[in-house]
């Protein structure tokens, strides 16, 4: 698609969204680094100006987007809106999305960038699970003319799930699905997570079957586009006869109880991280398989 162009403010090493097909080259003056026929623009540290000048491109027909880490979407907050505001299909790409990226500590650790960007009328916000989600994303995000999306992704590796045993990854275009389900199709608990923290819901599920309860795992990854779904849909995702649900998202809990229900438990961030490896903070903060487990049972009682 040659129209589609964008860079990152400054790490697109790291955000991995330099394009690198043959004749794709840098937006520069003409000279030895590139010319003005060129789709990769280096943005430097200017959150704002990068978003501000992907409007505009949009604006003129190009298919633009633009890319940094989760928690400096704090600086470009102004253009992010006025995407929304005007309805202008902007692709943003925004990695570096929890606690698990690490010893980059609590400065790059976004908390409440998520809620806050939820909160944003018309942005959809999609926090893919896996591979196969991101695809499924971008191919729903690319046709969109009249509305922005935000991909938020990680850093840190996630397994990516074998389709021919899980639910496919097309259910991301309905917001939420099931991933993972009972034997029998009637779950005695719920576990609800997005991005990086689905593969949580899964090793727990596989830890509580191991004391005959039967988890469902639902992949959420865009709030939004579930809550559009008719009742019927919601109803055969999240049944309102289960009550014993447990959401995971390494993030503001702001919002979730919703899905939680009354007798669910959230599983969130009401603190700033820590700077240490992922395996330490993630233990730190509770985010591993036997906490979720723990929690699906204190949700049923048990």
């Amino acid at each position: 698609m040659p129209w589609v162009l964008g860079g990152a403010a400054d790490v697109a090493g790291s955000t991995k969204v330099i394009l690198d097909y043959p004749d794709a080259g840098e937006f520069q003056p003409y000279g030895a680094l590139g010319d003005y026929g060129g789709h990769n623009l280096r943005y430097g540290i200017r959150e704002h100006a990068m978003c501000a000048v992907v409007n505009g491109m949009v604006l003129t027909g190009l298919r633009a987007y633009d890319s940094c880490y989760l928690i400096f979407t704090d600086y470009a907050r102004g253009a992010i809106r006025l995407a929304s505001l005007m309805d202008l299909p902007v692709l943003h790409i925004w990695t570096h999305d929890s606690i698990s990226l690490g010893q980059d500590g609590p400065t790059h650790q976004p908390i409440e960038q998520l809620v806050s960007l939820r909160a944003v009328p018309g942005l959809m916000v999609i926090r893919p699970a896996d591979a196969n989600e991101t695809v499924e994303a971008f191919r729903l995000a690319m046709p969109h003319k009249s509305r922005p999306v935000a991909l938020i992704l990680t850093r840190q590796a996630v397994p990516t799930f074998d389709r021919s045993a899980f639910g496919p990854a097309s259910g991301l275009a309905n917001g939420a699905y099931v991933l993972a389900d009972a034997p029998d199709g009637k779950p005695d608990v719920i576990l609800i997570g997005t991005g990086s923290e689905v593969a949580l819901c899964v090793a727990a599920r596989d830890l509580l079957a191991k004391d005959k309860i039967k988890a469902r795992v639902v992949s959420m990854p865009c709030r939004e586009l579930f809550d559009a779904q008719d009742e019927a849909y919601r109803e055969s995702v999240l049944p309102a006869s289960v009550t014993a649900r447990v959401t995971v998202e390494e993030a503001s809990p702001i919002g979730w109880d919703r899905y939680a229900g009354p007798k669910g438990i959230v599983l969130g961030m009401n603190t700033f991280g820590l700077s240490a490896p992922l395996k330490v903070v993630s233990e730190h903060f509770g985010f591993t398989p036997e906490r979720v487990a723990a929690a699906a049972k204190m949700a049923l009682g048990l």
